[in-house]
């Protein structure tokens, strides 16, 4: 394709005319191309840039899919799996095609079931029995399906027809998602003679979705493993973290005793106005871990000296480190809680990262010698001048004292808290490491899930513009940088926790939106943001909203809608 190309065509008696042709932009370069060619074909001409299949593009800065023909002037980037909307879309694809291999093999009714993130993949769940053999015969149907590069289409559809399909299908969750979605008409995608719908964007065909891998876990589970955007030249080999499995096992064992596994559920509870009565449990059962994580530190009170805390941002670390200080007091403990964020150096001092900017997230950023030194000095009884961080100064203020008594037990808060190298002055045994997040235990359906990441992004733009007075578009523009802090310097540590704390609540979502939607319409269609706010607000259209009436000043919620008694 050269600069500028014309497109010219000849009419049946050999004349040849000028068809009417448009002008893009791919990199900087400008190309006269014949008005209506697909994005498909556009770009086969740019593959061989990528190192993996294009998937998607961005047309004058929103995202479409490559069935969709070009009308108009358009500035075009495409996009492979090695990019964040890129790989939600691989991911889809990877799922269909998942869905497509079982039905083929064991026929209509076999079905699964994608249940949450587990190890940069995702696990999934038959509803027929599985043994390896059988994972790695749908790995093979897969890899066939790839080979024979079958074409996905999309087709838009009458809502009300979609669910009397998914209806007669027996796909009673997909079709309740058809119910409660306010759209008129909805976009399915055929794979063969098999339609479905999906929340996230779609390749245009199966051969592009050979980057995955299969590895059976035990019983009729497996995980579906892929490149990530963390980890773009290769599939992670998988390493099982039996702890955090086990955790969203329970809350999912726990939300089907609730009968509520996906957003139609949920719905239903609101629709029919008992949703106050869930609230309650929730909270309920969530109090009920803290007091149960309160009465193991304290049988242990004569080896732990100390209570280290960490998780992914608006995870609801403070108000769960309140929380839990208040239920050591009522055992006769005394928690005296400190920060690690006190202990930054100073702005002058900072690490810069890979671009030059100032790295707030590793690890060097704490003055770890400072830090050390004197919870050293404190376990030994001594008192201790402590800093408060100055933010608006960049440096540590001492203005503070404290002193362990023997009741006194320290609860410390931080990204680095389950980080080995800090502390390392002191015992294993003096420590008692606590690890939270927020852990979706809900889905759409048995194929589309909640994000927990997409879970804490909401509570992280509400927060930001109720306290810090941030837009919606400020938040995203760093949430990627926090992100990549998070892979860094959190969950490799997760698995050296002696408690996982799960901080989401299975009704948030619906609470969420009427704070958060409104938000999300305030970011503008020429904003690099546009389409990010625009697929949140699609996915929290599947829900209803749920009013905060009955949400208690001590929930977790409150940190980031309001209303905390922790807080205010």
């Amino acid at each position: 394709m050269t600069k500028y190309d014309t497109i010219i065509s000849e009419n049946k008696k050999g004349d040849k005319y000028m068809i009417e042709t448009i002008e893009i932009t791919i990199n900087k370069q400008k190309y006269q191309l014949s008005k209506g060619v697909t994005l498909q074909e556009i770009a086969k001409e740019f593959q061989k840039e990528f190192a993996y299949p294009i998937l998607l593009a961005r047309v004058n800065n929103q995202l479409k899919e490559l069935f969709e023909p070009v009308e108009d002037k358009a500035n075009i980037e495409f996009l492979d799996l090695t990019s964040r909307e890129g790989n939600r879309s691989h991911i889809s694809g990877l799922t269909y095609i998942l869905i497509y291999a079982v039905k083929r093999l064991y026929g209509k009714k076999a079905n699964i079931v994608v249940q949450h993130s587990l190890d940069k993949g995702i696990y999934i769940e038959a509803n027929f029995k599985l043994n390896e053999s059988k994972v790695e015969e749908i790995k093979a149907m897969m890899k066939s399906l790839v080979e024979a590069d079958m074409p996905i289409n999309k087709i838009t559809i009458d809502r009300i027809e979609a669910m009397k399909y998914f209806e007669e299908m027996k796909d009673y969750a997909k079709a309740g998602v058809m119910l409660y979605n306010t759209n008129t008409y909805v976009n399915l995608y055929r794979l063969g003679n098999y339609y479905n719908y999906f929340y996230n964007y779609m390749p245009d065909s199966t051969g592009k979705l050979g980057a995955f891998d299969l590895t059976y876990i035990k019983d009729n589970g497996f995980i579906l493993q892929f490149p990530t955007v963390y980890i773009k030249d290769k599939i992670k080999k998988y390493e099982h973290h039996p702890h955090m499995f086990e955790v969203f096992k329970e809350y999912r064992d726990w939300a089907k005793i609730m009968h509520i596994e996906n957003s139609v559920d949920l719905n239903k509870i609101v629709s029919t106005g008992k949703i106050n009565d869930l609230i309650r449990i929730d909270e309920t059962l969530q109090s009920n871990k803290l007091l149960t994580l309160a009465k193991e530190i304290n049988s242990k009170r004569n080896k732990i000296k100390i209570v280290l805390m960490a998780g992914p941002s608006s995870s609801g670390k403070t108000t769960t480190s309140r929380k839990l200080c208040m239920y050591l007091k009522s055992s006769g403990l005394n928690p005296k809680v400190l920060s690690m964020d006190d202990y930054f150096v100073e702005r002058k001092d900072n690490p810069l990262d890979e671009n030059g900017k100032p790295d707030y997230e590793c690890l060097e950023a704490i003055d770890l010698k400072l830090f050390d030194k004197q919870i050293a000095s404190l376990l030994k009884g001594e008192k201790v001048k402590i800093p408060t961080y100055n933010f608006s100064l960049g440096e540590k203020e001492f203005k503070q004292e404290m002193q362990l008594e023997e009741k006194d037990i320290l609860v410390i808060e931080g990204i680095h808290a389950l980080d080995n190298k800090i502390l390392t002055n002191i015992s294993r045994d003096q420590k008692y490491k606590i690890y939270i997040s927020a852990l979706t235990e809900l889905n759409m359906d048995d194929h589309n899930r909640i994000s927990t990441t997409d879970n804490r992004l909401l509570r992280r733009i509400i927060r930001d513009n109720r306290t810090r007075g941030y837009n919606v578009e400020h938040t995203l523009k760093i949430w990627d940088s926090v992100r990549r802090g998070e892979e860094k310097y959190i969950f490799p540590f997760q698995d050296d926790a002696d408690f996982t704390i799960n901080s989401a609540l299975i009704y948030e979502i619906g609470v969420l939106k009427t704070y958060v939607e409104p938000l999300l319409y305030s970011v503008p269609s020429d904003s690099p943001y546009y389409e990010e706010s625009k697929r949140l607000i699609n996915f929290l259209r599947l829900f209803l909203p749920i009013p905060a009436d009955a949400i208690p000043q001590d929930s977790i919620l409150r940190e980031f809608i309001g209303g905390s008694c922790f807080h205010e």
